[in-house]
């Protein structure tokens, strides 16, 4: 009787997989998804998979990126502060040429900024981050490295045409439970035309130590390390070309950086079952909602107080960011927006 048990199990988990391979872009997967152990992706392409070089009009500026870290080294808990932080954003969005939009809902305000497409058809991929912070921490890692990234990705693309549009959220009140992004899902109108998500939850920090790195007793992982130098992807099973695309993504030129080499950190893909009912550690930032709307998002983190000690606390400073890690990350995710952006099968 055991084995008969055993065995529909069996054939239950076989027919979920196929199915959810089915449902997926499958031109993308060149690997069978994993809904506990995760994919890591090295840091060497091998020479059949070496994507072409980002232009130059696409690299970040790391001196930027510091800019914005510094200028939002305050508090950002307080109604006043984040008007003040609202402000910055806005300003800055505009000196882009975007135009910011501010959507209210109940005690929060969120930023919303469009660049369209040239093709209606091929609909949109946002960019998102939370820009609150919890009471007594400045947040350089949590999050304004995430609202940092954002606004190199406004000024590189901003003014780049390409097939799909992009979409930019700054969401508010995520310290205080998703408030932001689940007031932003809640209009319908908002998702039509809306095919990917990527957000961006804390992506400054490294450490590397042995054993700095913690994981979720829930989530059994095959780390590419045994530091915590390393970026996380975090996707759901039924959007897995959304979560592949970040593959390939670190190869760009040496003088993305300002520097002679690039010194990218590896990923580590997380591909999430059932939405993450089994592993609620993986539906602590703003992607959520998008899952439980049926659009595919992903969340950028270094993993948080997984890593970083600082969470949430008054020692989360700018000197605290590591350098490499940080630019890294950023150009990662600078890369994976414009790939997304530019081909309109992909996420």
């Amino acid at each position: 009787m055991k084995k008969l048990i055993w065995l529909a199990l069996l054939l239950l988990v076989v027919v979920v997989v196929v199915g959810t391979r089915g449902t997926a872009n499958n031109q993308l997967l060149q690997q069978p998804p994993s809904p506990i152990i995760a994919q890591s992706s090295p840091n060497q392409n091998t020479p059949s998979e070496l994507p072409v070089p980002i232009a130059k009009d696409l690299q970040l500026s790391a001196q930027n990126l510091f800019t914005h870290i510094q200028k939002l080294n305050f508090q950002r808990y307080t109604k006043d502060e984040r008007s003040r932080t609202r402000t910055y954003i806005t300003t800055e969005l505009q000196k882009f040429g975007w135009k910011p939009q501010l959507q209210k809902f109940p005690n929060g305000v969120n930023i919303f900024a469009e660049r369209q497409g040239t093709n209606e058809q091929a609909g949109a991929i946002l960019v998102g981050a939370h820009y609150d912070t919890v009471a007594g921490s400045p947040g350089a890692d949590d999050n304004a490295s995430g609202l940092a990234v954002m606004l190199e990705v406004a000024r590189v693309l901003g003014s780049t045409a390409t097939p799909r549009t992009l979409q930019l959220a700054f969401f508010d009140l995520e310290e205080a439970g998703l408030l932001g992004s689940k007031a932003f899902v809640s209009q319908k109108a908002r998702l039509k035309n809306l095919q990917s998500a990527i957000v961006m939850d804390m992506v400054g920090y490294a450490c590397y130590t042995v054993g700095c790195q913690q994981y979720p007793t829930a989530l059994p992982v095959k780390p590419p390390s045994d530091q915590g130098d390393f970026l996380v992807v975090v996707g759901d099973t039924e959007h897995l070309p959304l979560l592949n695309a970040f593959e390939n993504s670190q190869s760009h030129p040496a003088t993305a950086l300002n520097k002679n080499d690039a010194n990218f950190p590896s990923i580590l893909t997380l591909p999430i079952p059932l939405k993450g009912l089994l592993a609620p550690d993986t539906l602590r930032s703003d992607h959520a909602p998008f899952w439980y709307q049926d659009i595919g998002a992903v969340l950028v983190t270094d993993t948080a107080n997984l890593r970083n000690a600082n969470y949430h606390q008054p020692s989360d400073l700018p000197k605290t960011i590591d350098r490499d890690f940080f630019i890294g990350s950023a150009q990662i995710v600078l890369n994976t927006t414009h790939k997304l952006l530019e081909n309109a099968t992909d996420g």
